[in-house]
């Protein structure tokens, strides 16, 4: 019941172990069997974002060196990339989107979705704007949404702007099929003659039902393991087909593994978190890199909002350099997935959990070899690697230096 409070103390105790010297409150000196420096970064997750500003501004003040880059999706006063103002983790999951759409030579504005996570949160805002099929169904923490001839996109958008849910949409623009479910509301009526006893479980059932029937569907919210081997079965059609021919997840977990092979193994088009939704890693890993790579007299100058509330130039070419490398590592890895799976018949989502073994394997091969001492070769992917950007403003040599 006290989130922040637990959260000053986990960081605080992060800081413990990272900074070297006496920590304050303990007599005693901490033990490092390590023996060189460590550094670690916190990225922002459901219920931290607001948090990341004090834990960069606490590293500060307890005298860490790293302290620029302790924390990332902070605000733009502190030279931060926030990923729900650039829809970061959006960028890469609508890319797995684009890739179906592509690969199956489909129109994405003829293309019917459903969606939970509503328009109030990062990825189902995000995903709302960026999209361009005709939603049928949003389901957040509010209710159900539900319009099978397409929810009005005018009406979505300007509740994704204004990070409003569902709750506030306007109704009047609903069509005749058409309803909202609130979780407050008990004995409605549905268009259809179904009587709804209680909202709230409508609402958290809403995804198993036979109404959400669509090409896609695109979580971007709802709890983890809401679809498992047990309640799969509802995602099927008396004649065996599947509710749904295309899953792309953004939120995490929503699919159990049992379920994701079921829903494979039946035909459908699967795309695993861990593989759709990196855009946020990735804006982490690269925000990162600019406050390391970056003096604090530069961060402050290029990467930070200033006082007249201007955003640098450099800030929006470099967050454009982010944005352009999150769609085309996602592009790269749609595409090696979907070749993998067509030539082995492997279902994609062991094929994402073979893709990341193998990433990690090859960085530990990598760090195995001699390479990083053949100095072209690590000049040559530095400057290839490392965003445009970032190298025109203070070189490689400074970089790698630092």
């Amino acid at each position: 019941d006290r989130p922040f409070v637990a959260f000053e103390k986990y960081v605080d105790a992060i800081l413990d172990l990272l900074l070297i010297g006496e920590t304050p409150g303990i007599k005693n000196r901490l033990v490092d069997r390590l023996g060189r420096n460590e550094i670690l970064f916190f990225g922002p997750d459901e219920g931290t974002a607001g948090y990341m500003d004090w834990a960069s501004q606490h590293a500060r003040k307890r005298g860490a060196s790293f302290w620029k880059a302790f924390t990332t999706g902070k605000s733009q006063a502190l030279g931060g990339i926030p990923h729900d103002t650039y829809g970061m983790t959006t960028r890469s999951v609508h890319q797995y989107v684009l890739g179906v759409i592509r690969k199956l030579g489909l129109d994405e504005a003829a293309c019917t979705k459903l969606q939970t996570g509503g328009p109030d949160g990062d990825l189902g805002s995000n995903e709302i704007k960026i999209s361009h099929d005709r939603t049928i169904a949003i389901i957040d923490g509010s209710g159900v949404l539900y319009d099978p001839q397409g929810i009005d996109r005018a009406e979505l958008t300007r509740l994704a702007t204004e990070r409003q849910m569902i709750q506030h949409f306007d109704a009047a623009k609903l069509g005749a099929a058409g309803f909202r479910v609130l979780v407050e509301d008990f004995q409605v009526t549905l268009p259809d003659g179904t009587l709804v006893r209680d909202g709230l479980s409508f609402r958290n059932t809403f995804h198993l039902n036979r109404l959400t029937a669509a090409d896609f569907f695109v979580p971007c919210g709802g709890r983890p393991e809401s679809i498992d081997i047990n309640n799969v079965g509802q995602l099927f059609e008396e004649d065996g087909s599947t509710r749904f021919k295309y899953v792309v997840e953004g939120a995490n977990l929503f699919f159990t593994q049992d379920a994701r092979l079921r829903l494979e193994k039946a035909g459908v088009h699967l795309f695993k978190d861990a593989s759709a939704n990196k855009g946020g890693v990735t804006s982490s890993s690269l925000e990162v890199l600019a406050a390391l790579s970056l003096n604090d007299e530069e961060f402050g100058r290029v990467m930070c909002k200033q006082a007249d509330g201007s955003l640098p130039a450099f800030y929006q070419e470099y967050v454009a350099d982010v944005q352009a490398a999150i769609e085309a590592n996602a592009a790269r890895e749609f595409e090696c997935l979907w070749s993998e799976s067509s030539r082995t018949g492997k279902p994609k989502s062991v094929l994402s959990d073979e893709l990341s073994v193998a990433i990690v394997d090859l960085r530990k091969s990598l760090e195995d070899t001699n390479l990083w001492d053949n100095v072209p070769l690590r000049r040559l992917i530095m400057s290839e690697a490392l965003p445009a950007r970032l190298l025109r403003e203070i070189g490689l040599d400074n970089i790698l230096a630092r």
